[in-house]
C-alpha cells in the first residue's frame, strides 16, 4: 500500500483518482508522496521513505529544492494547470489599470442613499474616465504556459503585443499566435510598449528585473502587470516611479505594506490561481505525476530532476537509480548488475545540471544484494525498487 499526506487541502477530483492500492495518512513521517500548495516545508524534516513531493501550482519557492534533491525526492510542480485562471485576472488588472472602475464603484457607494445619484454619475463619471486597451501595445515578459495565454488573448482584443524569452519552449513557440511580435531586446518592451505584464520565474538574475533603470526606459505613463512573483519587482522603486508620472498603475497580486493601500497600486491578495476550475487542474496533474513516478518509475515536470519516460514496464523487473551527475557512474551500476548475473533488457539515463536520473528495465527480478551495492556506489543518492 502507498501513502501519501496532504500538507494542505488538494481538491478531491484529484485525490479520486488514487487507486485502491493508496491511502492517505496524516503523518508526514509515514508518507512516500506529499501533496502541497503553499505550506512552508524548508524547516520541515523529511522523512528517509518519502519519494515525491508534488506541487500543486507552478511556484516552488516553498520547496527546498536542493536538500530533496540529495535525498533523492523528486519534486514536481503542475506548469500550466492553472494558467487559464491567472490570464483572465491579468487582463481584469489591465481593464482595472485603464478606467477608473475602482474609483466609479466607490463613488456609487458612497452615493448610495442619494435619491438623485444616476443623474448626479452622469455628471460625476468624467472623474472615472480611461482608456481602451485594443490598439495599446502590450509587453509580455516570458512566453511560458501563462505568457502565451496572455499573449494570444491580447491579440484577440486588438493589441499590438510584444513577446520576450529568450528560452522559449518548442512547445510555446508552437502555441504563439504569429500576431505576436517575438522581441530579443528587453529594452525593446520597455521602450514600446503601454503595458508590460511579467511572467517568469523568481530566479536570482530576475529578482527585481524591473528596477529604477528599466523604469528610466518605459514611457511615461506605462501600466505594470504582475501575477507572477511580487520579488520580480523593485516595489520601493515603483512607488517612486508612480510618483513621478512615469508608471501610471502597477497591478499586483501579491499584498504586502509596500504597495497596499499607496497611490498608483491596485493590488490582489493572490487570485490568480485561486478558481475551482484551476485547483482541480493542478490536483489532478500533480496526482497523476506522482502515481506515474511512484508506480513507473517516470518523471514529468519535475523542477529537481530530468524528465524521463519508459512508459510502462513490461520487463520482469524495473529499477530506478536517482545520484549525481558525474563521470563514470552509469558503467559503475552497470558492473553491479552484470556482476549479479542480471541482464539490463533497456536503459535510460538523463541529466539535469548536479543530478541525473537512470531507469533500468532488467530481464530478471533485482536481488537484495545488487540493490545494496548500487547504494554503496559513490554519488548514488537513492535506489528504488519499481518492479
Amino acid at each position: 500500500m502507498l501513502r501519501y499526506h496532504c500538507l494542505n487541502p488538494i481538491a478531491n477530483v484529484g485525490l479520486d483518482l488514487f487507486g485502491d492500492n493508496y491511502t492517505k495518512t496524516d503523518e508526514l513521517n509515514d508518507a512516500q508522496a506529499v501533496l502541497v500548495r503553499s505550506a512552508a516545508m524548508h524547516d520541515l524534516e523529511l522523512p528517509e521513505g518519502l519519494e515525491a513531493i508534488a506541487r500543486a501550482g507552478a511556484g516552488v519557492n516553498n520547496i527546498p529544492l536542493d536538500k530533496c534533491a540529495d535525498q533523492g525526492i523528486v519534486v514536481f510542480n503542475t506548469p500550466g494547470a492553472n494558467a487559464n485562471g491567472v490570464k483572465e485576472l491579468v487582463f481584469a488588472g489591465m481593464l482595472l489599470a485603464s478606467r477608473d472602475i475602482i474609483g466609479g464603484i466607490s463613488w456609487v457607494l458612497e452615493n448610495k442613499d442619494n435619491e438623485n445619484v444616476g443623474k448626479d454619475a452622469e455628471k460625476a463619471k468624467k472623474a472615472f474616465a480611461g482608456c481602451e486597451i485594443a490598439g495599446k501595445k502590450l509587453g509580455v515578459i516570458g512566453l511560458g504556459a501563462i505568457g502565451v495565454k496572455v499573449a494570444n488573448a491580447a491579440t484577440k482584443l486588438g493589441m499590438d503585443v510584444y513577446g520576450y524569452d529568450p528560452f522559449i519552449s518548442v512547445n510555446a513557440a508552437w502555441n504563439l499566435s504569429r500576431y505576436v511580435k517575438h522581441i530579443n531586446n528587453l529594452e525593446d518592451i520597455y521602450r514600446e510598449c503601454d503595458y508590460i505584464t511579467v511572467h517568469v520565474p523568481l530566479l536570482d538574475d530576475t529578482k527585481k528585473m524591473l528596477n529604477k533603470e528599466a523604469f528610466a526606459l518605459m514611457k511615461d505613463g506605462v501600466v505594470i502587470l504582475n501575477f507572477a512573483r511580487d520579488l520580480l519587482v523593485d516595489e520601493e522603486a515603483i512607488l517612486e516611479a508612480i510618483k513621478e508620472g512615469k508608471v501610471k498603475k502597477y497591478v499586483s497580486d501579491f499584498a504586502n505594506s509596500t504597495t497596499a493601500g499607496k497611490e498608483g497600486c491596485i493590488v490582489i491578495p493572490h487570485l490568480g490561481a485561486s478558481t475551482g476550475e484551476s485547483e482541480d487542474n493542478c490536483a489532478q496533474m500533480a496526482v497523476r505525476e506522482v502515481m506515474d513516478y511512484l508506480e513507473n518509475g517516470n518523471i514529468h515536470n519535475s523542477v529537481n530532476f530530468p524528465n524521463c519516460d519508459m512508459g510502462v514496464c513490461s520487463a520482469a523487473g524495473r529499477v530506478a537509480v536517482l545520484h549525481r551527475n558525474v563521470k563514470g557512474i552509469i558503467g559503475k551500476y552497470t558492473a553491479v548488475m552484470g556482476d549479479n548475473n542480471i541482464n539490463i533488457s533497456d536503459m535510460t539515463n538523463k541529466s539535469r545540471g548536479d543530478y541525473a536520473y537512470s531507469l533500468l528495465d532488467i530481464d530478471s527480478l533485482v536481488t537484495d544484494a545488487a540493490i545494496e551495492q548500487l547504494k554503496g556506489i559513490e554519488a548514488v543518492l537513492k535506489v528504488r525498487v519499481i518492479k
